[in-house]
């Protein structure tokens, strides 16, 4: 029906949106969907009957419930139906105004910025991304192709983006073009398309889910970084219609400019393959749009407007784009698991083939390009060379986010690492880098090695460092080489969890995910190993390695640039590679090298710490250039640069080629004329040159340059002339004239021009010497020589004059030639000259004149000439000064002196010289003797003159008159001097000489000199005086002066005017009698003096006087000693005025008093009386005072009262009576007892001592003390005392305790208490074991049950122990102790059965030790932690029957026939048993019977027998179970028997089913006819059994002595080894050079410190030294110093002093302390324990601490120091607290104080005490056992030769000894009466050598019996004195005592 208005239908169409609007103006808009259609059908006239349908430009068909939703300005199509094809183009108005996103997000992807990327394939890349996204659902091949069409005929330049992808309706081209609208903003219109909604993809593997276009961002920012222009094309999938966008950007800025809507335009909507509205200049798109037809949907992005810098970057680097684009893409090209050639590309199930084509078109030639087809690639290498992978997964929390990487290991191949190098930054050079291929060399600080894919795509800017599991710092696998970890390349593979930036250049958090410790790896996928295992087969499976071989050292090389990269290097001689040996000095031929090198290898070098043979995967050698001589160059390349082509002859061939190009010799020419010959000798002056040199090489071609080694013309060569005279070497200028004589040598050396080397190569260059002679010329002047500046008159001296020639050369004088002398002022002469050579002497040389003196010196000019030289005078300067001593001056130069006695007398003397100058020379001494003095002497040696003073001339003056004396004056060192007399007149002296003392009140009384006078005792001699006399008898006038000088010793204060007046202070005579005192006066210092002693004697009695012996006196007893009475002065002093008359008037008066045994005795002697026999009866106790008198003296004295004698005990307190304690209980309230004397005083005698004791005496009581002394108060305490019941049977118990004191032996009684004992029913006492005794021990069998019972106090089983605390202890032999030895085996008790009781511990089912022998087994129970209960130890034996024995061993029996039957009784109780050899039980299933009789002792028949009871010889018992039971066997009353006779009761068994009879038992006993002598002789035999008993215990113990010592060895040595693995302080820098020849060791090692703080404080004086190494030697110091390149210090002992001997401490001198210091000083050194070599450490400390002191704290050190410092120098000090004192007195701030301990390291800690003690015992223990073992040894060849003497053999040649000699005898009897014969004289003879022979072996066997009873007695007494330590070695072996060690 429309047919026939199709044209107008087509324009209602486009003008329909026109009739809105006039519907909109009309006001006719309808809110129903039909009005609208009514509208239409009026507006176009469409027929009722037509089908039309409303459609939008997505072909959504309109209906009722979309036309609510339809907005405003939407273009609408009115159609026949929805799938018309459009007949003409359509344009529809749209908006795109940027959505709200970006406001509200570009802030944060702007804070994430990404790398600057320069390349376009980036920007292309954001296009492909949308390219994937669009044909991500294809079902077949997806293509994308890229054009660059860059030919000008086609129209501009444009960039062409197709795919065969889904393509996009208008509504989605209208998202397109709004910026940031994501595919995540949902659409919630009716019109949105289903398929339009974006769906997340399901989880795919590497995440290659195409999903890629992400933001809205990526696809404009792209195109309009490309152009200016983006033409967008595409047809959806299903849609007829074409679509086309537009975007320019002269389109926005027109419509800016006109100010329209930016953001709106129009999209064309038209028909497949319409291209119409193309432009001209857009032709290409013609192409375009008619590929259009037939295609099923696409999308074309159409860039034009390109900027001319991307079109050239496009085309010039069009492969490094598409590489770029290859890479992003590589695994949505190639599959999950790339492109690997070796294996094919892997392509999942949900991925189709994707082609991503690459056309370029300039001028008409197309390029085109394959990414899938493309291998060479960027990715592809790094698959490609892996040569295995590892694969892990990482997911990260909360937001879910996976990761999936992958490692690639890349192996070293022989000389190369395979890890691919970027192709971009490959370099041609083959020199670019000496480290290329080198492992380990590769930086691996933050080594990015992951490529990170978002959703299968390549991020390029973001790459993640390794993982901490999968770094060589976290490597758990010590055997894998640290270069490894630097072949890996990875990919991460990211799902979009992970946020990336909107250009999709970085990511924004993956790396910073992956480092949380939130993220978890999973390692090993695929069924890889764990990652260290794989990399380690990695290494060992694929890479190829070069194995350097003969290590050399460690070096540092410094031509690397890189500093961290020149240490350190290992060295080595060899190395083996691919099959090849190359070593040190080998020729080889470098390749890939410029140039070609051709030399001998020096060394191979490795980068790392080797210290033996290494593989490694690289490495590198250097090589020496050879021939050296022309190349002198090292040059260090890798290994892999070697050619392994080539051979030795090649290589020596261009060497020897090289060489001879070398200079090879010199030579000398002269040019004109006059050639020197060789060692030519000429005069000096001598022209030498000119000379031609030339330089040869060995072809004989001059040559100036070394051959060239490269590019240039070479070294430039020279000739280099020395000339060498006298050892002296200079270079020679052919203008200078040789002037010196002598031998010389001229040296041509060729040198390198530039350096003036004379070496090239290591190599000499040519040289060439010419040698000659210059000699002197004429003699033409002379020069004088060397004359002393000093001369002296009159002493000859020589004038040396040496003759020279023209040039200074010295040569000879002619003969016959006579010098002259001149000098004004002096006279000189002169005997001969001399000549010799070159040197002419003028002679003996005198000067004589007036000179200055001796201070100073004249100056004079002495002239010389010699005629006939050309310069004949010279002339010298000479000092002048006095000549040798010639005479002696003295003046006064009187010859008589008058000299007043007592005065000295003084002399000037001077010392001439020829001339008569004062002179000063050595020794000029001058000596003044007088006889009778002693001489004195002055020294003029210095100024010629000096003065004598003599001795003050004291004589005896006679009567007033003078003396005369002479004095002489000499010289003793110049006897040439005349001697001097002089004459000395003595006159009186006028001073005081003599003293006198005299008293002016009595003239009579003066004192002589050394007298003594009596004076009265504490009296005073009033009114002395002196005089004073003169040597002349005149008295001396007393004045001011002279008193001034008067001394006296009794006083110091002095009065002057009383001395001037002669009067002298008043003298107190001592008060006591026996005090003599010695009194002087003097003058004049003691020269004038009188001295004199009073005796003072006493004055008039005083008092009486009573002298105690003692002041205090026990109550009851007389006060030891006598008590003194005396008359005393009113000093004390004695008078003896007391008679005999007196005893009868003395008397004595005190309170109890008792006077009857007082008595008053007179003694002579003393004139005293003694009062004797005081003592008090009664009163309190304290002190009494007692009353003497004697006629008018009364005296009182005080003497103290104590108590008495201690006489008993009283209870002070205790508990409340009746007593009752549960027995193992306490008493908690202590018993206090005071000790009181008869009058019940409380006495404190601690020589009292108190016990506790029981009655009766079955209570045992256990407290901390049971007796004790008294305390100083005469108490006694007794705390917690527990009761114990020995009888455990008992249910009660009643005892008394009583308190009983001992005093010197005797009894104190006291108090007693009852008490009442109960016993503990919850108290486990012993452990009860029940077993079948009858029951056989087989070895390897089974041990009977045993059934054991925890028996509590009151004797009822205990049974809430748990089961596992009961143990059985089984041991081989004996035991020493009470408790099972270490060796013992431990069993656990069984389970019950159902019908055992619950009321034990049975051990059932236990088998018996396989080896025959004895064994011990003992129950025990764990009573709590530290208690343990032990039963009865019980032996077995696995054995057969042997005798019949006891239980234990009675005594031994002694009886008397009396009718007492306690006497007769021989046994009682005795049970006897069948027993084995060792005494355990066997056969207790035997039956039989026991005969019991009587025999002698003696084994000798004695008819007088005991009888048995009822007068019986024989009884018979029966045997029982293996068991016969006495009760009780006597004699008979009155039986018969020898008094003090010794038989033997004998048990005989007889059992028939046994086939050999057993031993019988016998017993030993005594009888006796009376029963005195029986009782004593029982107790002799009891002491005489347990001594027995005693010697066979340790008989039995000492052959377990060697176990038991070897086990207490072993365990002391277990509990050594446990004190030596304690940790404790040790010096943590390890001393890696001790050890080697002459060196001590590091000084933190040589020495240890027991003090933590004294460790500490002088670790940190001397922490500076603590790392030095201390050698004996300074060449082991050198040889380290130069070990370790100087970085470790050093000191040698050779080169260090330090005084002999230890100083004391400064505070002591002499042996005594000068002060007691405090705060314990020492020397710091003497705390330092050296471990070994003690002098050679002692000196080291001492040099290192010297003197430095160690003290307790500060305080101590500064007031120490303080006083020492005013003595001499104290040295530096340190406190225990950290602190120092320096030298100098500093002390404070951070650098005297001491760091924390910990942050130092200091001296090591000694092993504790306890360990050295540990090694004593030991060592006493071995020695003890080495005694044992040698007395062991020793008596077993006693017992051997005792035994050999016993032999048959022995006891037969004694018989035939005594045969023999009874023979001789007869023999000898018949000599005496026939002559001998000669066959009688032979058999005498025989038989005296036989008797001899037999004499000798006896004496010899006796011999060896005395040595080992000497051997064996002096091992018993050692092992005597051993055995007084048994008890402790048991003490130590029981529980409780492991610690304890015996004293040996």
């Amino acid at each position: 029906m429309l047919n026939s208005a199709s044209k107008r239908r087509s324009a209602a169409a486009a003008s329909l949106q026109e009739g809105r609007d006039k519907c909109k103006t009309k006001k006719l808009m309808i809110s129903t969907f039909f009005l609208l259609l009514l509208l239409l059908l009026q507006e176009f006239g469409i027929h009722s009957n037509e089908t039309f349908v409303v459609a939008t430009t997505d072909r959504i068909v309109l209906d009722f419930d979309r036309f609510k939703e339809l907005r405003d300005d939407t273009t609408l199509y009115l159609l026949q139906h929805e799938h018309q094809v459009l007949p003409a183009a359509t344009e529809e108005k749209i908006s795109f105004m940027p959505h709200y996103d970006t406001l509200i997000k570009s802030g944060t992807y702007e804070y994430y910025a990404s790398e600057n990327k320069e390349s376009l394939a980036y920007p292309l890349a954001e296009l492909i991304d949308n390219a994937l996204s669009a044909t991500a659902k294809n079902a077949g091949t997806r293509i994308i192709e890229i054009r660059m069409l860059f030919d000008e005929s086609l129209g501009k330049p444009a960039v062409i983006v197709l795919d065969n992808g889904r393509g996009m309706t208008t509504k989605q081209l209208n998202k397109w073009a709004v910026y940031r609208h994501s595919k995540f903003t949902k659409e919630k219109s009716t019109f949105a398309r289903k398929e339009e909604d974006y769906v997340r993809p399901d989880p795919v593997p590497r995440s290659l889910n195409s999903d890629i276009s992400y933001f809205g961002v990526g696809g404009k920012q792209a195109v309009f970084h490309f152009g200016n222009v983006v033409r967008m094309i595409s047809k959806p999938v299903g849609l007829p219609d074409v679509h086309e966008l537009v975007l320019s950007e002269e389109d926005f800025e027109k419509k800016e400019k006109n100010k329209e809507d930016i953001y709106s335009t129009t999209i064309l909507n038209r028909k497949p393959g319409d291209c119409s509205h193309v432009s001209e200049d857009e032709r290409f798109l013609r192409t375009i749009i008619e590929e259009e037809p037939g295609k099923e949907s696409f999308t074309a992005v159409v860039i034009t407007g390109l900027k001319q810098n991307h079109v050239s970057f496009l085309k010039d680097e069009f492969v490094v784009w598409t590489r770029q684009l290859a890479h992003i893409y590589h695994y949505y090209i190639h599959g999950v698991n790339g492109n690997d050639m070796r294996q094919g590309s892997k392509k999942t199930d949900h991925q189709s083939k994707i082609d991503i084509q690459v056309r370029l078109q300039i001028h008409l030639n197309t390029f085109e390009l394959i990414a899938s087809k493309e291998p060479d690639f960027f990715q592809t290498l790094y698959i490609n060379s892996a040569a295995d992978t590892f694969e892990f997964k990482a997911s990260t929390a909360p937001d879910g986010g996976t990761v999936e990487g992958v490692l690639r290991y890349h192996p070293f191949l022989y000389d190369r690492e395979t890890y691919p190098k970027d192709p971009d930054t490959i370099k041609d050079s083959l020199d670019a880098d000496d480290f290329e291929n080198e492992p380990g060399l590769v930086n691996q600080e933050e080594r990015r090695i992951f490529e990170c894919y978002w959703n299968g795509r390549l991020i390029p800017g973001t790459k993640v460092t390794e993982f901490d599991w999968c770094s060589c710092k976290g490597a758990k696998g010590g055997d894998i080489p640290p270069e490894c970890y630097s072949r890996f390349s990875g990919v991460l593979f990211t799902d979009d969890n992970f946020q990336v930036t909107t250009n999709k250049m970085t990511f924004m958090d993956l790396e910073l995910k992956l480092k949380s410790k939130d993220t978890i790896f999973t390692l090993g996928l695929n069924g890889q190993k764990e990652f260290v295992q794989w990399l380690k087969n990695c290494h060992q499976n694929f890479d190829k390695q070069i194995k350097f071989v003969g290590f050399k050292g460690i070096t540092t090389r410094t031509d690397v640039a890189k500093k961290k990269l020149q240490h350190p290097w290992a060295t080595f001689f060899s190395i083996e590679w691919d099959g090849r040996t190359y070593r040190t000095g080998q020729l080889v031929k470098t390749q890939k090298t410029n140039p070609i090198l051709y030399g001998k290898v020096v060394r191979f070098l490795l980068y790392g710490n080797y210290d033996g043979d290494v593989y490694a995967t690289g490495g590198q050698v250097e090589v020496s250039r050879e021939p050296r001589a022309l190349y002198d160059m090292n040059k260090i390349i890798p290994i892999s640069r070697i050619d392994k082509t080539a051979t030795d002859e090649a290589i020596k061939k261009n060497i020897d080629s090289d060489s001879n190009k070398l200079p090879d010799m010199l030579k000398l020419d002269w040019p004109v004329g006059n050639p020197w010959p060789q060692n030519a000798v000429c005069p000096v002056g001598t022209p030498l040159g000119p000379l031609k040199i030339e330089i040869l090489n060995k072809k004989g071609e001059a040559v100036s340059r070394m051959a060239p080694t490269g590019q240039g013309s070479g070294t430039k060569l020279c000739v280099k002339l020395t000339l060498v005279h006298h050892e002296i070497t200079y270079e020679l200028c052919f203008t200078e004239t040789l002037t010196d004589l002598g031998k010389y040598t001229l040296n041509l050396n060729t040198v390198v021009h530039e350096t003036n080397a004379i070496t090239f190569g290591g190599r000499p260059l040519p040289r060439f010497t010419f040698k000659f002679t210059l000699k002197e010329g004429d003699a033409v002047k002379f020069v004088i020589g060397a004359v002393s500046p000093t001369l002296r008159v009159g002493v000859p001296f020589d004038i040396p004059l040496q003759i020279k020639d023209g040039y200074d050369n010295l040569t000879t004088l002619p003969p016959k030639l006579r010098p002259e002398l001149k000098c004004r002022g002096l006279n000189l002469t002169y005997e001969t000259v001399y000549s010799s050579g070159t040197t002419f002497t003028i002679k003996s040389v005198q000067a004589r004149g007036k000179v200055l003196n001796y201070q100073q010196s004249k100056s004079y000019e002495l002239e010389v000439t010699v005629p006939g030289l050309k310069e004949h005078t010279k002339s010298i300067k000479i000092s002048l000064l006095p000549g040798v001593p010639d005479s002696l001056h003295v003046t006064p130069e009187e010859t008589s002196i008058l000299v007043e006695n007592g005065n000295p007398v003084t002399f000037n003397v001077e010392i001439h010289d020829e001339a008569g100058n004062i002179t000063a020379n050595p020794k000029q001494i001058v000596r003044c003797e007088v006889k009778g003095f002693p001489p004195v002497v002055s020294d003029c040696s210095s100024t010629g003159a000096g003065q004598l003073v003599t001795k003050p001339i004291n004589l005896t003056i006679i009567n007033g008159e003078q003396q005369e004396l002479k004095a002489q004056f000499v010289m003793p060192n110049h006897k040439n001097v005349a001697l001097v007399m002089k004459e000395l007149k003595v006159l009186p002296s006028t001073r005081a000489s003599v003293m006198e003392l005299y008293s002016q009140d009595d003239e009579n009384l003066v004192l002589r000199n050394s007298e003594k006078i009596e004076w009265i005792a504490g009296g005073l001699l009033e009114n002395l005086f002196y005089r004073l006399y003169d040597e002349a008898g005149r008295e001396v006038p007393l004045t001011a002066e002279i008193a001034s000088m008067i001394k006296v010793n009794w006083t110091g204060e002095v009065f002057l005017e009383d001395l001037i007046q002669g009067k002298l202070p008043d003298v107190q005579v001592p008060k006591q009698v026996k005090e003599e005192r010695f009194y002087q006066v003097s003058y004049q210092d003691q020269s004038v003096s009188v001295s004199f002693t009073i005796v003072p004697r006493p004055d008039e009695p005083a008092r009486l006087k009573v002298t105690l012996p003692q002041v205090t006196v026990k109550l009851g007893e007389i006060l030891s000693g006598n008590i003194s009475l005396e008359l005393v002065d009113q000093f004390d002093n004695l008078t003896k005025l007391l008679t005999p008359a007196s005893v009868n008037h003395i008397t004595v008066e005190a309170e109890g008093l008792d006077k009857s045994a007082i008595a008053f005795i007179w003694q002579e002697s003393s004139c005293s009386v003694l009062v004797t026999g005081v003592r008090f009866q009664s009163g309190p106790l304290g002190p009494r005072d007692m009353c003497f008198s004697c006629s008018d003296f009364v005296e009182h004295v005080s003497v103290k009262v104590t108590a008495g004698l201690p006489a008993q005990l009283k209870l002070l307190s205790g508990p409340e009576q009746p007593l009752q304690v549960l027995n193992g209980h306490g008493i908690a309230k202590p018993f206090i007892v005071q000790l009181c004397d008869e009058w019940g005083n409380p006495s404190p005698d601690q020589r009292v001592v108190v016990d506790l004791r029981t009655s009766p005496p079955g209570l045992k009581v256990m407290t901390k003390v049971i007796s004790q002394p008294v305390n100083a108060e005469g108490k006694a305490s007794f705390f917690s005392l527990v009761g114990m019941l020995i009888n455990s049977s008992s249910t009660r118990g009643y005892y008394q305790l009583l308190f009983k004191g001992s005093f010197n032996k005797k009894p104190i009684p006291g108090p007693s208490l009852n008490l009442t004992v109960l016993p503990d029913p919850n108290k486990p006492v012993s452990l009860s074991v029940k077993y079948n005794t009858s029951a056989k021990f087989l070895a390897g069998g089974t041990f009977p049950v045993f059934a054991v019972t925890v028996v509590s106090d009151e004797g009822s089983p205990i049974t809430t122990f748990n089961p596992a605390a009961a143990s059985m202890f089984v041991w081989n032999g004996a035991s020493l102790t009470k408790t099972p030895p270490e060796t013992a085996i431990e069993l656990k008790c069984s389970r019950p059965m159902e019908n055992e009781k619950n009321d034990c511990f049975h051990f059932r089912d236990k088998e018996i030790p396989e080896e025959v022998g004895k064994y011990t087994i003992q129950f025990s129970l764990r009573v709590n932690k530290t208690d343990v209960l032990y039963s009865n130890q019980v032996a077995v034996l696995a054995n057969q029957p042997a005798k019949l024995g006891p239980d234990s061993q009675p005594p031994t029996p002694v009886v008397s026939y009396s009718e007492d039957i306690a006497s007769r009784t021989l046994v009682e109780n005795l049970t006897l048993r069948i027993m084995d050899l060792y005494g355990n039980p066997a056969a207790q299933d035997l039956e039989g019977k026991v005969i019991i009789t009587i025999k002698s002792s003696n084994g000798e028949r004695n008819e007088s027998f005991p009888l048995l009871e009822r007068g019986t010889s024989r009884v018979q018992i029966n045997l029982v179970e293996g068991k016969a039971h006495i009760t009780r066997l006597t004699i008979r009353e009155n039986s018969p028997g020898d008094n003090g006779s010794t038989y033997i009761l004998l048990f005989k068994p007889e059992v028939s089913a046994l086939p050999t009879p057993l031993a019988a038992f016998e017993l030993p006993f005594h009888f006796y006819n009376d029963a005195q002598n029986q009782q004593r002789m029982s107790e002799l035999t009891r002491k005489k059994d347990e001594l027995s008993s005693a010697i066979e215990r340790y008989e039995e113990t000492f052959g377990t002595y060697t176990q038991l010592l070897e086990l207490l060895m072993k365990k002391k040595k277990a509990e050594a080894e446990a004190i030596q693995k304690m940790p404790r302080r040790v010096y943590s820098i390890s001393d890696n050079f001790r050890g080697q020849a002459d060196v001590l060791g590091m000084v933190g090692h040589l020495a240890l410190v027991q003090d933590d703080a004294a460790a500490w404080v002088i670790s940190w004086h001397i922490r500076g030294d603590m790392d030095c190494v201390i050698t004996r030697t300074t060449e082991a110091a050198r040889r380290i110093f130069d070990d370790t390149q100087g970085r470790q210090q050093v000191m040698a002992l050779d080169s260090v002093f330090v005084p002999q001997g230890n100083r004391p401490l400064p505070h002591i001198r002499n042996g005594y302390p000068l002060f007691d210091p405090p705060g314990n000083p020492v020397y710091a050194r003497e705390l330092l324990i050296y471990r070994y070599d003690r002098e050679s450490c002692d000196i080291v400390f001492k040099n290192i601490l010297g003197d430095t002191i160690l003290i307790d704290d500060l305080d101590s050190a500064n007031n120490y120091r303080r006083v020492v410092q005013n003595r001499m120098q104290c040295p530096t000090i340190l406190t225990r607290k950290g602190e120092r004192v320096s030298g100098r007195g500093k002390f404070g701030g951070a650098q005297n104080t001491a760091p924390p301990m910990s942050t130092l390291k200091m001296f090591g800690a000694p092993l504790p005490q306890q360990y050295h003690s540990l090694l004593e015992q030991i060592e006493l223990l071995q020695q003890y056992l080495s005694a044992l073992l040698k007395k062991e040894e020793m008596e077993r060849a006693r017992n051997d030769h005792i035994n050999k003497i016993k032999s048959l053999d022995v006891q037969q040649k004694q018989q035939e000894w005594d045969e023999k000699r009874k023979q001789l005898r007869e023999i000898e009897i018949q000599l005496g009466m026939f002559p001998i014969s000669t066959s009688l004289q032979s058999i005498k003879e025989g038989l005296n050598k036989h008797v001899t022979g037999l004499w000798n072996c006896v004496n010899q066997l006796n011999g060896t019996v005395r040595a080992h009873a000497q051997d064996i007695g002096g091992l018993r007494e050692t092992c005597e004195t051993l055995e007084n330590h048994i008890a402790n070695i048991e003490r130590d072996l029981q529980p409780g005592n492991e610690g304890k060690l015996p004293e040996l």
